[in-house]
């Protein structure tokens, strides 16, 4: 089982996946950073940021890079007793690989209507059928995360 939630370490590490993304913006990617955290005691396990365009990746979204990124380091295929922290609602092919890797947590910052899979369209994590359900929690910084997002695509328009 896995510790509650502490509200100023669930802003420090939104912070910390804040400047993933803010490094991803000056890169010319989509601003969304990542944080990975061992639940009980959070120790730092990855972060990183949206890459695609850098590695020529259609999956190399935040959320996949960082779970590549323990899952090498610690070498294991499963993640169980960890805490994401993403700063944009997981779309459905890291919500599917969220479920995959076993995260026991996932934290997030602005809700996103149109492609989220958390709260949004197929609500990955409500579906009857899958084997694993990670607690899932919105809105953390959720202005700060927002307005970096809107900020990157009014620059572009």
């Amino acid at each position: 089982m896995t510790q509650a939630l502490n509200p100023s370490k669930q802003w420090l590490w939104m912070q910390r996946a804040l400047h993933q993304a803010i490094l991803a913006a000056n890169l010319g990617e989509v601003p969304v950073g990542a944080v990975l955290m061992a639940a009980d005691d959070d120790t730092l396990l990855a972060e990183g940021h949206n890459r695609t365009r850098l590695d020529n990746d259609p999956s190399a979204h935040a959320e996949i890079v960082v779970l590549r990124q323990a899952a090498e380091n610690l070498a294991i295929p499963r993640l169980p007793g960890t805490r994401l922290y993403v700063t944009l609602e997981p779309c459905p092919m890291c919500a599917g690989a969220i479920i995959q890797a076993r995260i026991a947590q996932l934290v997030f910052g602005a809700y996103d209507p149109k492609y989220g899979a958390i709260t949004h369209g197929v609500r990955l994590f409500d579906q009857t059928n899958i084997n694993h359900r990670p607690e899932a929690l919105g809105g953390i910084a959720e202005s700060d995360c927002r307005g970096l997002l809107k900020t990157f695509f009014d620059q572009r328009r």
